[in-house]
């Protein structure tokens, strides 16, 4: 009897023990998935080669498992962190303003090179300056593609007292195309992604404006995510910064030069510049 009472004592140690093992586990993420969004300034298939190596580095690295989830349209990107569907985000630096707002996203990383947004038009355009745009079809990504549109159109509105049609094309590859095509007289984009086109595209375009520039999009995290787990996501991909053979798996996704990024210090300056009526959200 005292023996059947032993072996049931140490039968419910060993399960009790494999519990605590399984949750904590459990709480470090080993057994979970964790989502990743990226903002749609490329094509899904576009944003898979980009982003897929970066995302097998850091499962690597870090023993954890993620998905890469991409999205049509900056609209539908929206309504999935707004909603705090996605574990890890890289958005715009409007957009992070918006997802601490809604769901406090927290950034982790960003590029330490500044965004800058750019107005271009044909190489062979007549559009010399900026007036020269008043009635115009200006093609932007987005409504909230935050320098390549948000930014752009409050600083054309209300800097240069312009009117133009805006015309929203879903991603900047579009925006460049549009303009080439002659279908916009001119087209918002960035820095970053305008210096990634085919040479084709570059010499075609010519830039006409830029805006001041601002900290460049973040890689965020919901703050339901463990801190383990955002601290380790986060060593990997500043180790990665020191490493030689990984400059142009991070150049990528726009990332080359990557540094611990802060809310107060980078983004919240962005609530100053009451964009809040120019945002549309579908």
């Amino acid at each position: 009897m005292v023996g059947t009472m032993l072996w049931f004592r140490l039968l419910a140690l060993i399960l009790l023990a494999c519990f605590i093992t399984a949750s904590f586990k459990k709480s470090l993420g080993q057994e979970r998935v964790f989502t990743i969004g990226v903002v749609p300034q490329f094509t899904p298939v576009e944003i898979y080669e980009r982003w897929g190596p970066l995302v097998k580095e850091l499962e690597n690295r870090t023993g954890l498992k993620f998905e890469l989830k991409t999205y049509k349209s900056i609209p539908e990107f929206e309504k999935a962190f707004l909603k705090g569907e996605l574990d890890f985000v890289f958005m715009n630096p409007y957009h992070q303003v918006m997802a601490y707002k809604a769901q406090k996203y927290i950034p982790l990383v960003r590029d330490k090179t500044p965004l800058t947004g750019i107005l271009v038009v044909r190489r062979d355009s007549p559009v010399k300056e900026v007036k020269d745009l008043n009635g115009k079809v200006i093609a932007f990504p987005a409504p909230n593609a935050f320098a390549a549109s948000l930014y752009m159109r409050a600083l054309l509105t209300e800097q240069f007292k312009i009117k133009f049609i805006p015309e929203y094309v879903k991603t900047h590859d579009n925006v460049y195309r549009q303009v080439i095509l002659g279908k916009a007289q001119a087209g918002g984009g960035v820095n970053n992604t305008f210096l990634r086109q085919p040479e084709e595209v570059k010499r075609e375009l010519r830039v006409l404006y830029e805006t001041p520039p601002s900290a460049p999009h973040p890689f965020s995290v919901h703050p339901r995510v463990p801190k383990e787990v955002r601290d380790k996501v986060k060593k990997a991909i500043l180790y990665m910064a020191n490493e030689r053979n990984m400059k142009a798996l991070l150049d990528r996704v726009q990332m080359p030069n990557p540094v611990p990024a802060d809310y107060a210090r980078d983004y919240k300056p962005l609530e100053k510049l009451n964009l809040e009526k120019y945002v549309v959200l579908e």
